[in-house]
């Protein structure tokens, strides 16, 4: 006599073991309809599982979070029917859930592509017209593997012989067309809907070997309702026009080639939004307290084995081997071990506490090819990174600063607000339990006293210890992962960290990791997106252009230009003899935030006009008046605001 406990409190009783929808049906015939699935003690499980003894159930709906990746995951089984029925011959191997959609990898002699989506779509909306059930079924290991390899589906036959001994072999049937799958699957294909869509299709290796054989991926997306797959559309179609690659082409801000690949290569532009970037952030920190350091690139494999690093991190790290010195030498990847090195050169004292290390380190780090993405996803990069070290009591005092100094300059930087994610300790780590139950019993006191509310982020912590993620919405509602603030008691102890304390003993410091920006390239190509070109006139790379509009006025333009420069702005003079309107259509193209147009009349009376990046209307002004508003308008945020160093 199972009893059923749901999310209200009440209790279910039944006379005898019980399935989901049984219990929904139970309830009422509404959440009978709107019931797709059910969480037993927590686990998600399909309505049609059988529940034996007492257990607390809640349903979900199509409009419950985990909604979203059982529509994806009941999709990718619809996409694969549909191949297979529509091209005979074809194997599937295998199709997950992914963010916003899903995908299938397939066997075949000859890719798929976009020109097959309309009929493959077609035959998908039949399929999910046709509601079959979703049957789960367990199958002994030996009959499913001689099922699949009758069928000629020999990457399923190879899923199913690599499983664990103690994995129980499920097959999940709709209709006629039956898959290998763990589940748990909806009702049927047609709780799947029709707000999807095909998107692209690419190669992809089986099992991610390169030495494996090239499958063909098509991938797709779907959603709850048409209006949201609208919404998911018109959103990557307003990342296209804002594509941080095709922009830094028309403002000429960097490019990338393949003799670094991986690596940025800045021109006179974007370094000067980059170095733009760096003074602000440099100001922030030195208002701040935090000493700026250098170290090397080069460190010797003997660091980064005691650091814990060459177990945990080797696979992304670049190695150089010294033969006449018999050493081995890596490229940093990161900056934490060579700033404890600096910590740990002198005696530290406890009045030393909290001591902040910040170093705008280059990193480098090994990505796959195929993982790079413009200067989103790079090979070299370079952190705002910093260290804090600190006394365990000072921890909560630390983050109250650190979460205050993040607020303000995402602030600056145009972002509203952002999202805190608690990332706990994961498989693979550094320290004994007991270290890591300090450290984040440690770092959720430090949120409850900065009144940081986050969301758990199981087992994605860093090997040495928990972090929290501070993640950013951009303009057209992406988010992004930027700066993180970590609290690791593992380094310290790992290489010999210490610290005279007030009552003359030898302690370890605290270490607290922290970023803002994170990774300077992928923090400007995310601003380069939010945006779309059009900076705040501080940030700008070109923040006038002073254009004549008749060749005589040319000597004005430049005495315009060097008043501008002298008060610090970024300023570019165009005298060609062109049009003045292609002049002005050529810069806003440009994305340039200020067009100052002089002529004849505007040299004789010492005036300008200003015209606005999006506006049609000019403003005239005095020149000694222009200069003056445009210098307090390109003054950056912390210098406006009083936050200047000391």
């Amino acid at each position: 006599m199972p009893a059923i406990t749901l999310p209200d409190g009440s209790v279910r009783r039944f006379d005898a073991p019980v399935t989901g929808t049984e219990v929904a049906a139970a309830i009422g015939p509404g959440l009978a309809r709107a019931a797709l699935a059910m969480r037993v003690d927590g686990a998600l499980s399909d309505l049609s599982h059988v529940i034996e003894d007492d257990a607390a159930v809640v349903f979900v709906t199509r409009r419950d979070p985990e909604a979203l990746g059982m529509i994806r995951h009941d999709a990718a089984h619809v996409l694969a029917e549909a191949v297979q029925g529509l091209y005979p011959g074809t194997q599937v191997t295998i199709g997950p859930s992914i963010e916003n959609g899903f995908y299938y990898d397939f066997a075949r002699n000859e890719p798929f592509t976009p020109d097959d989506f309309a009929a493959i779509e077609a035959r998908m909306r039949e399929i999910v017209a046709r509601n079959a059930p979703f049957e789960r079924q367990v199958w002994d290991r030996e009959e499913a593997m001689r099922f699949f390899g009758a069928r000629g589906e020999a990457y399923k036959a190879e899923l199913i012989r690599d499983l664990p001994a103690t994995e129980t072999i499920t097959l999940y049937k709709q209709g006629d067309w039956i898959d290998l799958c763990r589940g748990p699957h909806m009702r049927g294909t047609g709780d799947v809907g029709t707000a999807f869509k095909l998107m692209k299709v690419a190669g992809a290796y089986w099992r991610g070997d390169h030495r494996n054989a090239m499958l063909s991926r098509i991938y797709g997306t779907a959603w709850r309702d048409q209006k949201e797959l609208d919404a998911h559309l018109h959103q990557l179609e307003e990342a296209e026009r804002r594509d941080h690659r095709r922009i830094g082409r028309e403002m000429d801000l960097f490019h990338i080639q393949e003799e670094a690949t991986g690596s940025v290569f800045w021109h006179p532009k974007g370094w000067t939004l980059y170095r733009a970037a760096e003074s602000y952030i440099r100001r922030r920190l030195n208002a701040c307290g935090y000493q700026e350091v250098r170290t090397p690139q080069l460190v010797d494999r003997k660091l980064w084995e005691a650091s814990g690093h060459w177990d945990n991190y080797k696979e992304h790290m670049f190695i150089a081997r010294v033969e006449d010195e018999d050493t081995t030498l890596a490229l940093k990847p990161m900056n934490c071990p060579c700033h404890v090195l600096i910590f740990r050169h002198a005696l530290r004292s406890y009045r030393e506490l909290p001591l902040r290390l910040a170093e705008f380190g280059a990193c480098h780090r090994y990505e796959p090819s195929g993982a790079l993405h413009g200067i989103m996803r790079v090979r070299a990069f370079t952190q705002d990174d910093a260290h804090i070290f600190c006394t365990e009591a000072q921890i909560a005092d630390e983050t109250v600063a650190f979460v205050a100094l993040l607020s303000s300059v995402y602030r600056d930087f145009g972002f509203d607000g952002f999202r805190v994610k608690f990332s706990d300790r994961p498989a693979a780590r550094a320290g004994t339990d007991a270290t890591w139950d300090r450290a984040e019993g440690a770092l959720k006191e430090a949120c409850a006293t900065a009144g940081v509310e986050y969301e758990l982020n199981p087992g994605e912590g860093a090997f040495y210890g928990p972090k929290l993620e501070f993640v950013l919405r951009d303009a057209i509602g992406r988010d992004w992962q930027c700066g993180t603030l970590q609290v690791d008691f593992v380094l310290p102890e790992r290489l010999d960290a210490e610290y005279v304390a007030e009552d003359g003993t030898r302690q370890r410091p605290v270490m607290l990791h922290r970023a803002v920006l994170g990774s300077f390239e992928r923090f400007l190509g995310i601003l380069i997106e939010q945006y779309a070109g059009r900076f705040p006139l501080w940030l700008a790379p070109v923040q006038v252009v002073v254009a004549s509009i008749v060749s005589d006025a040319g000597d004005y333009a430049n005495d315009v230009a060097m008043a501008l420069r002298l008060r610090g702005l970024e300023v570019r003079v165009d005298t060609r003899n062109e049009k003045i309107n292609a002049k002005v259509r050529e810069h806003s193209l440009a994305h340039v935030p200020v067009i100052v147009v002089v002529g004849r009349r505007e040299a004789e009376q010492r005036t300008v006009a200003l015209r606005r990046l999006g506006g049609e209307a000019q403003e005239v002004l005095g020149l000694e008046d222009a200069v003056a508003r445009l210098a307090a308008e390109a003054t950056p945020p912390d210098l406006k605001n009083g936050l200047a160093p000391r």
